[in-house]
């Protein structure tokens, strides 16, 4: 079992078939989940699943609705969009990585982040601090 960082192959095509909305359809919502090192997630990763999804004081299945924090926009040739920061508060848990992925329907997978091992809170806060919003670091990208 493994955790490897990748934009789902799933998200590219549905982002093709104008299936993804991240500036105008308020009705879309995207969340985070995390998991631990037992997880397979990877490029063909298709939709949210709660195998190995991380449990503990502070969570709860399906995680943490992501606010976006920089609409899509470009820089240069690339187009690019981030995420504030999101926290679990007073959280006793230990993850490997995460998923994000639109809520609702069937909850299509967006990207899968592997974090380099085992990450634990206990008994604090355990967040996600997305890389700058620029086309170098975004966390979503297309360049």
């Amino acid at each position: 079992m493994a955790i490897t960082q990748a934009m789902c192959t799933s998200f590219k095509q549905a982002l093709l078939d104008g299936e993804m909305d991240f500036s105008s359809n308020t009705a879309q919502s995207y969340k985070i989940a995390l998991y631990t090192s037992s997880a397979s997630l990877d490029a063909a990763t298709a939709a949210y699943t709660t195998s190995n999804e991380v449990s503990g004081t502070g969570y709860s299945a399906g995680g943490n609705t992501l606010s976006i924090s920089t609409n899509p926009t470009t820089g240069g040739t690339t187009a690019f969009l981030s995420f504030a920061t999101t926290t679990w508060t007073t959280a006793t848990i230990t993850a490997a990585g995460a998923l994000i992925y639109q809520a609702g329907g069937s909850t299509p997978a967006v990207a899968v982040l592997d974090f380099g091992g085992d990450k634990t809170s206990t008994a604090g806060d355990f967040q996600i601090t997305f890389p700058t919003a620029d086309a170098t670091n975004a966390i979503i990208r297309i360049a």
